[in-house]
C-alpha cells in the first residue's frame, strides 16, 4: 500500500492554490488537507492539521515565507517544509535553508520534479533546485562566520556525516553501518547541533566542503 503523503499548501495566488490541488489531487498516495493564502493561515493551519509536507511560497502577505517557516518550526522541529517559489536569489535561498526548509524548487520546475521533491522531504531528504544547490555550495566554500565547536564530531559521527553527503537516508545510514535507525537519526542530530546547521542539506554540503566523503561517490542534494 501507497503511504499517504498529506500537504499543506500556502500561496497568495489562487490560481497557484487551484493548479498545486488539481496535480495533488491526481497523485496516488497524495492527499491535499489544507490552503493558506498568507503566512499567518499558514501557520496556523499547521498547528491544527499537522501536515506531512508543507509547501509555501516566499512572497506573502501579513507573514512572509521564511517567517513562517521559523514559527512552524517553532511549533514542530521535525516539520517537513518545501519552498515552492519563483525567487533564487541569494537573499531568499540562504534565509530559507537556513530558517529549516528542507527543499527549494523553482515554480518554473515540471510537475514530475515537484512531485519527486515532495516525496523527498516527506522521507527527510533534501530536495534543490539545482541552480539553489551551486549557490548553497559556493556560500559554503566562503569562510564560515560562526566559531569551530568546541565539542568536535567523534569519529563514527564523522562516517555519518560522509554517507548523509552521499545522500543516505538514516535507514541507509543504518543499514550501511549496522546500528538501529534510530541510532543513525541520533547521530545526525548531535552532527546538526555540534556544527550549527540547520538541516541535512547544510551537513551534506558542509562535508563536501570539508571532504568528508568518498570520492566519486558524493551526491550534490538536488533532489534524486
Amino acid at each position: 500500500m501507497i503511504e499517504e503523503i498529506r500537504i499543506l499548501i500556502a500561496d497568495d495566488h489562487a490560481v497557484v492554490r487551484e493548479g498545486l490541488r488539481a496535480l495533488i489531487e491526481t497523485e496516488p498516495g497524495m492527499t491535499l488537507v489544507g490552503e493558506a493564502s498568507d503566512g499567518e493561515v499558514a501557520v496556523r493551519l499547521y498547528a491544527s492539521l499537522k501536515p506531512d509536507v508543507t509547501l509555501l511560497d516566499l512572497m506573502m502577505p501579513r507573514k512572509d515565507g521564511i517567517s513562517a517557516i521559523r514559527e512552524i518550526k517553532q511549533i514542530d522541529p521535525e516539520a517537513r517544509l518545501l519552498v515552492l517559489t519563483s525567487f533564487a536569489e541569494d537573499d531568499q535561498v540562504f534565509p530559507a535553508i537556513k530558517a529549516g526548509a528542507l527543499g527549494y524548487i523553482l515554480k518554473d520546475s515540471s510537475a514530475l520534479r515537484l512531485l519527486q521533491a515532495i516525496r523527498d522531504v516527506h522521507a527527510g531528504e533534501s530536495s534543490l533546485d539545482p541552480s539553489v544547490a551551486r549557490k548553497l555550495i559556493q556560500e559554503l566554500n566562503r569562510p564560515p562566520d560562526l566559531p569551530p565547536t568546541p565539542d568536535p564530531l567523534s569519529e563514527r559521527e564523522l562516517e555519518v556525516l560522509g554517507l548523509v553527503a552521499e545522500g543516505l537516508s538514516n535507514q541507509e545510514i543504518a543499514d550501511r553501518l549496522v546500528i538501529s535507525e534510530r541510532t543513525a537519526r541520533n547521530h545526525v542530530g548531535n552532527i546538526l547541533a555540534k556544527l550549527h546547521l540547520a538541516n541535512r542539506t547544510q551537513a551534506a554540503l558542509f562535508a563536501i566542503q570539508k571532504g568528508l566523503h568518498p570520492p566519486g561517490r558524493t551526491q550534490v542534494p538536488n533532489g534524486k
